[in-house]
């Protein structure tokens, strides 16, 4: 029974990694081998003897080259891009996480007129469907001076991302003893100090969850990244959508390398957060 167990954990690995192993071969073939009509996915080396066959390919760096050079049309190289895309995905995930603490903390300690309905309008929130006021969102950005700014694409994805975060550290808070505060307060701590040294250290689980699920939000939202912004702030996706009117067709090989480089700071994220995204995963499952 073990044995079967660990063969179904191999099977689901392997299914799961498949796309991304392709993603890194795609990557790292030439222009010519990521559009042959037969399948090429055996990289074999200059100098090591090995002809490229109908399966194999000559490995190349061909597509990151490319990702440092101005494709017509575009105003910077693709890490421009990428940096917009972390520093807007970061600093939305760092400010939707802490005001969802905040706020999550306020509803579960104490007691607030219509606290039901407020939690409930917070949750609609997440009902709307972005582009149905994209239109709005744009007009009055218009008025402000916002589009074509990381502020303007920072305050729209913490404000959606806000109410996630509001009803997912709710839940962690909830289930954190009261107790614990109630002996430092006895004990001569302010509430803010409770808050700082008693609450949040316990309740970093959840954030971690909650960071993660912001910042893939906010990372690969690509609607608004492509009405609000067509010069400054544009982000990854923005960029891959952009390729599409290349002339010699869609490259890609760069488009493997770019979406490599994309998706390896989540992958990276998630793995520093583990430990805090298992504990998160099943908070309030396992009294100890």
């Amino acid at each position: 029974m073990k044995n079967l167990r660990w063969v179904l954990l191999a099977v689901y690995g392997m299914l799961s990694t498949l796309p991304l192993l392709w993603l890194a071969s795609t990557a790292i073939k030439s222009r010519v081998d990521s559009i042959a009509t037969t399948a090429k996915f055996i990289p074999v080396g200059e100098g090591l003897g090995i002809e490229a066959g109908s399966v194999r390919f000559e490995a190349t760096l061909e597509g990151f080259r490319a990702l440092g050079e101005i494709y017509a049309g575009a105003a910077h190289p693709y890490y421009h891009y990428l940096f917009n895309t972390f520093l807007i995905g970061s600093l939305s995930t760092v400010a939707a996480v802490s005001l969802g603490t905040l706020c999550a903390y306020g509803f579960s300690r104490f007691r607030i007129l219509g606290e039901r309905d407020l939690l409930f309008f917070i949750l609609s929130t997440r009902f709307l469907p972005p582009l149905a006021v994209v239109i709005p969102i744009l007009m009055m950005y218009r008025s402000l001076g916002l589009p074509n700014t990381h502020l303007g694409l920072v305050i729209l994805y913490t404000a959606f991302n806000l109410s996630l975060a509001v009803w997912l550290m709710k839940g962690f808070i909830d289930d954190i003893p009261a107790a614990f505060e109630e002996a430092a307060l006895v004990d001569g701590y302010t509430r803010w100090q409770v808050f700082l040294r008693v609450v949040l250290p316990r309740a970093l689980p959840g954030m971690a969850v909650t960071a993660v699920f912001c910042l893939i939000s906010a990372w690969n939202e690509y609607g608004f990244a492509m009405t609000l912004n067509n010069r400054d702030a544009v982000t990854v996706p923005v960029y891959f959508a952009g390729l599409q009117g290349n002339v010699q067709g869609m490259p890609w090989s760069q488009v493997g390398a770019g979406v490599l480089l994309f998706v390896t700071p989540i992958v990276v994220f998630t793995v520093l957060t583990r430990k805090h995204l298992l504990r998160g995963v099943t908070f309030g499952t396992i009294k100890q």
